[in-house]
């Protein structure tokens, strides 16, 4: 007896062994089958995945399950790996005379911003950006050839070769190549802050105006000026009134950062307007504080107008941001004389510009004998204007009432011979030279109307 059961204890112990090993291997089975090589990859990494406790053990921890918070969720979850790559940028350099701008882009040229990025130039020093708007402004240089590099930022890719750049002595009144790079929209800015012009005809307006469309004299054609404030416009029922042009404003800088701003109703406008063979012009609202500033706004207006077939001139609008705006200032030699950095690089793109000011403007805040070369666009709201010198344009109301535009319109005289049969876009025949040349225009003197 006592052997048999001696033989059963040993059985039932052996069975129990068996069991209790088939149990461990059936929980581990898909890590047993990778050691044996009868699992893909693909299987054996999550086996070994979904076994790997904290500790890095595998398999041997059979309570290591108590350990994992996801081990009773319906799906397994990882952590997902990211891999870092660097956000590549380039310098872009541009010089106007003794200074020098550098721009940080990146691969799609749009301005790196966020970020204080360290300039060097050789044999001057290191320039951090520290407003971090992408943008580091030098002046005061010495004219000759300048070495700049990018010192090494985090997160970013930057180029290990020094770049090379003349700085001018005097200002070359051209376009500048990288003026793309600084033009800005309203989403990028606070437009309450930043476009601030101030009408001056309407605060000395006496009451007189006429805001009749029908008013014409001397063979004047009959225009109007739009901008953002004008919204949308339906510009077949503009034409369809009468208007015979229109002056479109492009894009303004900031009162107050002075950053170069699109209007954002340009293109719609002006493509509108051309589409209903509704001759254009432009016009740009300043706050420019020196003569490199004056060149980055023609530049500007340039790259917005060469590809559209402008025929009027583009105005300057001169006019106060209400006394604190960054250009206000100014006096008025200072501003005549940024003014005329304007004109003169616009007028050698080949087209006509002048001034859009109010009466007061132009008799106190400029020296329009200095400005003599340009036009003159006058903004007076009486019936007979009281400015006595030359005038070329005359907006006489801002009042107006035009078929097409659901607001109150700026309208418009012009005394010029404007030849709307060529085509001035950049490309066509009428692209070079002076667009209007000397046409013989007879401005107005309208105290001896």
């Amino acid at each position: 007896m006592g052997s048999r059961k001696t033989k059963r204890m040993m059985v039932a112990m052996i069975v129990m062994f068996i069991v209790l090993v088939g149990v461990i291997a059936y929980m581990n089975l898909d890590a047993v089958k990778a050691k044996l090589g009868l699992l893909d990859n693909t299987e054996a990494v999550e086996s070994i995945a979904m076994e790997e406790t904290e500790g890095g053990q595998l398999g041997n921890n059979l309570s290591g399950f108590m350990d994992d918070e996801t081990f009773f969720d319906p799906e397994v979850k990882f952590k997902s790996i990211e891999v870092y790559s660097g956000r590549s940028v380039s310098l872009v350099m541009s010089s106007v005379a003794k200074d020098l701008r550098i721009m940080i882009v990146d691969s799609v040229g749009k301005l790196v911003t966020g970020m204080p990025f360290v300039i060097n130039v050789q044999g001057v020093g290191e320039y951090t950006d520290s407003d971090e708007d992408g943008v580091v402004y030098i002046d005061g240089l010495r004219p000759g050839e300048y070495h700049v590099s990018l010192k090494e930022a985090d997160g970013f890719i930057v180029p290990n070769a020094v770049t090379s750049i003349q700085v001018r002595e005097q200002i070359e009144y051209r376009v500048l190549d990288d003026i793309e790079y600084l033009i800005m929209t309203e989403d990028d800015i606070d437009a309450d802050k930043e476009d601030k012009a101030v009408n001056g005809a309407e605060e000395a307006a006496d009451g007189s105006e006429y805001t009749d469309l029908q008013f014409a004299r001397d063979g004047a054609k009959l225009g109007i000026d739009v901008s953002k404030w004008n919204k949308i416009i339906d510009w077949e029922q503009v034409k369809d009134a009468g208007i015979e042009f229109a002056i479109i404003r492009c894009g303004y800088r900031g009162a107050s950062s002075g950053a170069l701003v699109l209007d954002p109703m340009y293109e719609k406008n002006i493509k509108g307007a051309i589409a209903a063979n509704v001759p254009v012009g432009v016009y740009f609202f300043t706050q420019a504080t020196n003569e490199v500033e004056a060149v980055e706004e023609a530049s500007m207006v340039i790259r917005l107008i060469e590809d559209y077939d402008v025929d009027y001139p583009v105005f300057l609008d001169s006019e106060s941001a209400g006394g604190k705006g960054r250009a206000d200032v100014l006096d008025a030699e200072e501003r005549t004389k940024i003014h005329k950095a304007f004109f003169e690089t616009i007028a050698a793109a080949g087209y006509e510009t002048g001034i859009y000011g109010s009466r007061n403007w132009l008799n106190n805040e400029v020296n329009m004998t200095e400005l003599s070369d340009y036009k003159t666009w006058l903004a007076e709201y009486a019936d007979v204007p009281a400015y006595d010198e030359y005038y070329h344009m005359w907006q006489y109301t801002s009042k107006g009432n035009v078929p097409g535009i659901g607001t109150r319109v700026d309208l418009n005289l012009c005394y010029m011979n404007i030849d709307t049969s060529i085509n001035h876009a950049k490309g066509a025949a009428g692209y070079s030279g002076v667009i209007n040349g000397d046409s013989g225009n007879v401005p107005i003197v309208d105290d001896e109307d």
